[in-house]
């Protein structure tokens, strides 16, 4: 009697694998859940009407995240940066600490790590004519600026740092010049 049911079940499971073709898998409901289309950005589509206009952004948005500067980048826009550009984050001790930090890895190596433009570079002479904190009317706004844009032979720091690190930066540098004041 034993037998007959396991031979029952086995001629059952055989008739199930013999309809399993792995040439031709099952049915898939939502094959693209499965299996995705990869697309390519400004590609030709077919689910627009003439190719590509859907997917160009509109004329004049701002990505995400963005925020326009709206200084240009010459004298008269760095004047009017310096006088006014006001910070946009707090001045605290964690900022401060912050742009030393960054001062060190970005700034320091030329201006020098007091501000005095005696770094590495202008005493092994690679750069000359880096000039101290102490003898330029600087304000955080006009740093900001040249942090952004560059000025004479400092080139834009931009892609390096972004808006909140060059205000950090920035009030490292205002801390450092007035040590130099005195």
């Amino acid at each position: 009697m034993n037998y007959r049911y396991i031979l029952i079940i086995l001629i059952f499971s055989l008739g199930i694998q013999s309809c399993f073709d792995p040439s031709k898998p099952n049915y898939q409901y939502f094959p693209n859940m499965y299996e995705p289309i990869g697309y390519k950005t400004y590609a030709d589509s077919e689910a627009f009407a003439n190719g590509i206009e859907a997917q160009i952004p509109v004329e004049g948005s701002i990505a995400r995240g963005w925020k326009p500067y709206d200084y240009p980048d010459t004298n008269e826009g760095y004047e009017a940066a310096k006088i006014n550009l006001i910070s946009s984050i707090e001045y605290s001790d964690k900022n401060k600490a912050t742009g030393k930090e960054l001062y060190g890895i970005y700034c320091a190596v030329c201006h020098g790590k007091k501000g005095d433009g005696q770094g590495i570079l202008m005493t092994r002479e690679k750069f000359l004519g880096i000039p101290s904190y102490a003898d330029r009317e600087i304000t955080p706004g006009s740093i900001y600026h040249v942090l952004m844009y560059g000025k004479n032979a400092m080139g834009s720091h931009a892609g390096q740092v972004n808006a909140k690190e060059r205000w950090q930066i920035a009030q490292h540098v205002i801390e450092l010049r007035s040590k130099l004041v005195k």
